[in-house]
């Protein structure tokens, strides 16, 4: 536990310079202390002592979340997350050694990116955390309902009288004034009420997920911003394997926070690595996953839209699961 408090404070202490040598060393310990990682670098015959660079590092394949407990050090799990699916598949499973981590962590991915959240009211359009156990998302906003200390906070599904009342009531208050939803549930709404939400910041979480005609992201806010009057529609990257975010307000891309790194691999050769622009599957570097596994192959699609590492998703490979928080409006 002592290397994973270590490991902790120098994360949330960390200056962009000194991602590399954080990552590195996580690496290695990793390697060393995660039954799981190990015996895959094993099986890839890779020394992690002659690793030095962070393209040489075996990144786990995010199925292992489904049907493995993926731990690096000896510790009893106080909290996990799952994933969504739909019926029959199965789920993928992350447990959580600090929850209180986890809270710090997003609350400073938010706040680096939006401002303090004592300053905003949230509207969310997403399954109660009552309604369904495990979410990594519900779990997160409500912390971030919390933090706002706003009576007008709060989630909201199959209640159109009461969120249109609240609506109507923040455009009378002070602050910034948060919309966040799944994408299906913020398609629906517009369709089901016309609304002048120009003064709010319209966030979707992810794709159509089997709820229908799949958009592509551009589509998707082309649409919400005709129905919405909005200027810009805000997406929030994240899912159950990852602790940190990715956010991005309608731009290049999604922006990495200083805890995430991504890198584009080859879809034919997984081990090799893509230029600035170029698609391939996302390959995910999260300091936040101490505990269990920071370097994560994911079922992504994307590129690298500038010199910064901001980030485009495009898509998902063919026959990979659907997944995501979207089917728990369902």
């Amino acid at each position: 536990m002592s290397e994973l408090l270590s490991f902790r404070n120098r994360l949330l202490n960390l200056n962009n310079d000194h991602f590399t040598v954080l990552a590195l060393d996580i690496f290695k310990w990793q390697a060393q202390h995660n039954p799981v990682y190990k015996k895959y670098i094993s099986y890839l015959a890779k020394d992690p002592k002659k690793i030095s660079r962070l393209e040489d590092i075996p990144f786990l394949p995010i199925e292992f979340f489904k049907n493995h407990a993926i731990k690096t050090g000896e510790w009893g799990s106080s909290l996990m997350f799952s994933s969504s699916g739909t019926t029959g598949s199965v789920q993928s499973s992350h447990y959580l050694d600090d929850p209180l981590f986890y809270k710090k962590l997003t609350k400073e991915i938010f706040e680096s990116t939006y401002g303090a959240l004592s300053n905003f009211h949230i509207v969310a359009l997403l399954p109660s955390y009552l309604e369904r156990s495990g979410s990594s998302l519900i779990y997160m906003i409500e912390h971030f309902i919390k933090l706002t200390g706003s009576k007008f906070s709060g989630f909201f599904l199959r209640d159109d009288s009461t969120l249109l009342s609240v609506i109507e009531k923040l455009k009378r208050q002070d602050g910034k004034k948060l919309l966040i939803g799944v994408t299906f549930a913020l398609i629906d709404l517009s369709e089901r009420h016309q609304l002048d939400l120009s003064d709010f910041i319209v966030m979707e979480t992810g794709g159509m997920k089997g709820r229908g005609k799949e958009l592509t992201r551009p589509e998707l806010h082309t649409l919400l911003r005709e129905r919405l009057n909005v200027e810009r529609i805000h997406s929030e990257y994240g899912m159950t394997e990852l602790m940190s975010q990715a956010y991005s307000d309608g731009g290049a891309g999604f922006v990495c926070p200083r805890s995430m790194k991504v890198m584009v691999r080859d879809i034919n050769d997984p081990f090799s690595y893509l230029q600035e622009k170029r698609a391939g599957g996302l390959n995910i570097i999260d300091l936040g996953n101490i505990h269990s596994c920071c370097f994560i192959e994911t079922k992504d699609l994307g590129r690298i839209t500038n010199t910064k590492g901001d980030f485009e998703v495009l898509g998902r490979f063919d026959n990979s699961d659907v997944r995501g928080c979207n089917l728990l409006i369902q």
